[in-house]
C-alpha cells in the first residue's frame, strides 16, 4: 500500500518463528523448480534461486532495518483480519501466483522438454528482467513503512502518502516489479508454458491494483492529489 507515517512509532521487531517462516516460504520456491526440474545441473534454475531469495529476503531484511516491525506488521493477524473484504481472497491468491505456479510449470517443461529451447540472447533478457522487476518491487517495499500484506488503511496510526522513491514514477511498484518479473522467468527459465500462469497471476495483480487503488483514492487523504501528480498505476504512460 503506497503510505507512510510522520509518526515514528516503536514497534516490535519480527520474531525468530516469523523470520523462520518467511525464509521457508523463499525456500520452498527454488525447492519446488529444482525438484520439478530432475536436473541439477541447470544453471538458469540455480540462478534464479539466488535472485528470488536474495530479493525476497535481502529486500525483507533491508526493509526491516529502515522499518523496524514491518515484517511482522505483514504477518499480523489483526491487521489481516482488518484487510478489505474482497483482499482476503486476491492478497493470498496473488501471493501464491506470483511464485509456486511459475516455478511448478517451469520446472515439468524443463524436465519433459515441452518448450524448444531459448536462445542465449533470451534467456539472459529473462534475468534483466527478473532483476529489474524484484529491485524494483523490493525497492517498493524497503521505501514503504506501510506496505503490509493485505489492503488495510489505518488513517489513526498517522498514514499519509507515499510519494517518494518507486512511488515518483507508478502508484503501484511492488505490483509493478512483479508482474515483470513474471514474464522474466518465462524468458530466463525457457518455458513457454510458464506464460499461462503468468498471465493469470498478471490479471490477479491488475484486478488488485484496481480495487486497492479505488480504496486508496477513498480513505486515504491527499491520494487523490498524488494519483493527479503521478498518474499511473504500473506502467508509466499506459496504465
Amino acid at each position: 500500500m503506497p503510505a507512510k507515517t510522520n509518526n515514528e512509532a516503536k514497534p516490535q521487531g519480527a520474531s525468530t518463528r516469523q523470520w523462520v517462516k518467511l525464509v521457508l516460504a523463499y525456500l520452498l520456491i527454488p525447492l519446488i523448480l529444482l525438484v520439478c526440474g530432475g536436473d541439477l545441473g541447470w544453471w538458469q534454475a540455480w540462478l534464479y534461486s539466488i535472485l528470488i531469495l536474495g530479493a525476497g529476503i535481502g529486500g525483507r531484511m533491508l526493509a526491516e532495518q529502515r522499518h523496524p516491525g514491518l515484517t511482522a506488521e505483514r504477518q499480523d493477524r489483526g491487521i489481516i483480519q482488518n484487510a478489505k473484504s474482497w483482499d482476503k481472497v486476491l492478497a493470498p491468491l496473488m501471493a501464491v501466483s506470483i511464485g509456486y505456479p511459475m516455478v511448478l510449470v517451469a520446472g515439468l517443461d524443463h524436465r519433459f522438454h515441452w518448450s524448444s529451447e531459448f536462445s542465449p540472447w533470451l534467456i539472459l533478457n529473462g534475468f534483466f528482467l527478473v532483476s529489474l522487476g524484484y529491485a524494483f518491487a523490493a525497492w517498493a517495499l524497503i521505501e514503504n513503512r506501510y506496505f503490509y500484506s493485505v489492503v488495510c488503511i489505518e488513517v489513526n496510526r498517522g498514514h499519509v502518502v507515499c510519494d517518494s522513491g518507486p512511488y515518483a514514477l507508478v502508484r503501484h511498484p511492488g505490483y509493478a516489479g512483479n508482474i515483470l518479473g513474471l514474464f522474466g522467468i518465462v524468458l530466463a527459465l525457457g518455458s513457454v508454458w510458464a506464460l499461462v500462469p503468468a498471465m493469470v497471476a498478471s490479471v490477479i495483480a491488475v484486478i488488485r491494483t484496481q480495487l486497492e487503488d479505488q480504496t486508496l483514492q477513498a480513505e486515504l487523504p491527499g491520494y487523490p492529489d498524488y494519483a493527479q501528480r503521478v498518474r499511473y498505476r504500473l506502467i508509466p504512460g499506459i496504465y
